[in-house]
């Protein structure tokens, strides 16, 4: 080819491709629907990638610049997504609609069926026989049955703090505590796995989440690279999670069936309920394959985005002692009343701790948005008030950001104070509360990460206090580089054993009983 011939043809190749680009960022301004004027190729998502701004604050920043459009347009990179302010067209669509909005974007390639075939990534009537199939193992029932594991978790951990402590304070990264937790929680709630990751902190378990699970580094590049450039992941083979994470799960999943099978051995929980599915004439059956990615998404929220959520958790705490001590107040009224033996209905029933926990969730959702992706055509009302209707189809994409919408302060006044107290005597508003999601495809595993929490740290106040270290960021500076709301150089506090005297022990002095 000439010279001449090949520059003419990649001009014109760059002129249509510009152009390509040009006609899909002004779908917003055709159809007159409110939004921040995009970058050619990066949309609106430039502060992002250039790491000027954390995704959730870019979200909550355009949220805020139209306070009376009920959805603004947001482009991400090139793709138009409806960005939805309103909580009463959020609850239409998550819930009254739902039909219309019953699917997630996926963000693997078929070639990763663990990381495909989970229950969040799975679609319609599949989704719906594994949602049916796996939600009684997180009713209220077999929470409790769960109780006990998780304390024997927070039991190790506290001791393990009070023996590394002691009166003099030390220095700790809360996340990597954290994790060593979670980690010994799912795995021996999910898994049937007794693991002591304070004792045993290079267990392959906790190795492999660490690993593999964490949102500040290649995970969040992984998760943009898979939602934007598919094509390109399928035909370069790039991976989310490496071959040797799915064999891992795989080989635990298959270990534990085979041993349960041979040795008529019962657990109440998720794998449980998917070997059980396998002696049924009607309704799905599941394989090892199947099994293995339920089991491997359990273990990927509960590791990391729970262990995150209770970073922000503790940080709050130690930076507002008169919480801390109203917080210990009922502690030590449950101790004294069971006697140093908590016992689930005592931990749920604790006001204070439950709006400590609420609140914390408000202050610091863990996701960045909540997607939804249009099955079937659905007429959203009008942006504005001058505005019209406008007809989603097939393929359209939702969001919504929990982060924006509880950091409104229409909703909740002072929104970045830390104030429990405005979730003590009054009811949670789920239309502007969505920390989980909302609707039937809300985190299945709500309930079992805020028991995970309220047990952390009941026992964590019962025998430590927390104080702010010189590395302890406050306000928190939220990273930039990552897809979730996590702490910019990590979570930093000092932890001592209790000054105070156990309220156990006082009671036993006593002669209480």
């Amino acid at each position: 080819m000439e010279p001449a011939t090949l520059l003419l043809t990649v001009l014109t190749a760059g002129i249509c491709l510009y152009y390509f680009v040009l006609n899909k960022l002004s779908h917003f301004k055709r159809l007159k629907i409110p939004h921040v004027r995009p970058i050619p190729f990066l949309g609106n998502l430039a502060p992002y990638v250039f790491q000027r701004e954390a995704h959730v604050e870019l979200l909550c920043r355009i949220y805020n610049l139209f306070p009376k459009a009920k959805y603004v347009g947001f482009y991400n990179l090139t793709k138009p997504v409806y960005f939805i302010r309103d909580p009463e067209l959020i609850t239409a669509i998550t819930i009254r609609n739902f039909d219309n909005f019953c699917d997630h974007q996926n963000f693997v390639s078929d070639s990763e069926p663990m990381a495909r075939k989970n229950l969040f990534g799975l679609r319609g009537d599949h989704w719906r026989e594994m949602r049916k199939l796996l939600s009684p193992a997180f009713t209220s029932s077999k929470m409790k049955m769960m109780f006990g594991l998780m304390c024997e978790c927070a039991d190790n951990f506290s001791n393990f703090l009070v023996t590394q402590s002691g009166k003099i304070a030390k220095t700790y990264e809360m996340k990597e505590l954290l994790s060593r937790y979670t980690n010994d929680v799912v795995a021996t709630c999910a898994f049937g796995i007794s693991i002591d990751s304070f004792k045993n902190p290079n267990n392959e378990f906790y190795l492999l989440g660490k690993k593999t699970f964490t949102f500040d580094g290649r995970l969040s590049l992984m998760f943009f690279i898979h939602a934007h450039f598919p094509l390109l992941t399928r035909l370069f083979k790039v991976r989310m999670f490496s071959k040797r994470v799915e064999k891992f799960f795989k080989n635990i999943v298959n270990s534990t069936v085979k041993m349960r099978d041979e040795q008529g051995i019962f657990r109440p929980d998720m794998i449980q309920l998917m070997m059980k599915s396998r002696n049924k004439d009607q309704g799905p059956k599941f394989d090892i394959e199947e099994m293995t990615a339920q089991a491997f998404i359990f273990f990927f929220g509960g590791f990391d985005t729970v262990s995150t959520a209770m970073c922000f958790l503790v940080h709050e705490i130690a930076i507002n002692p008169d919480i801390q001590d109203r917080l210990r107040e009922e502690i030590d009224h449950v101790l004294k009343k069971t006697n140093g033996k908590p016992t689930y209905e005592a931990v749920i029933d604790m006001k204070y701790l439950d709006a400590v926990v609420t609140e914390s969730l408000r202050l610091y959702p863990i996701i960045s948005y909540i997607d939804r992706l249009c099955v079937k055509e659905f007429e959203l009302p009008p942006a504005t008030s001058d505005g019209e209707p406008i007809i989603l189809k097939p393929g359209d994409s939702i969001w919504f950001s929990s982060y924006a919408l509880q950091h409104d302060p229409k909703y909740y006044p002072q929104p970045n104070k830390f104030n429990p107290d405005r979730f003590l005597n009054s009811n949670i508003d789920n239309s502007v509360y969505i920390p989980f999601g909302l609707g039937p495809r809300i985190c299945i595993g709500n309930r079992f990460a805020l028991l995970q929490m309220k047990i952390m740290l009941f026992y964590l106040l019962w025998r430590c206090d927390l104080e702010p270290d010189a590395k302890t960021k406050n306000p928190i500076i939220l990273n930039k580089k990552s897809l979730v709301t996590i702490a910019e150089g990590g979570v930093w506090l000092k932890l001592r054993t209790r000054k105070s005297e156990d309220p156990v022990a006082q009671c036993l002095s006593n002669g209480v009983e």
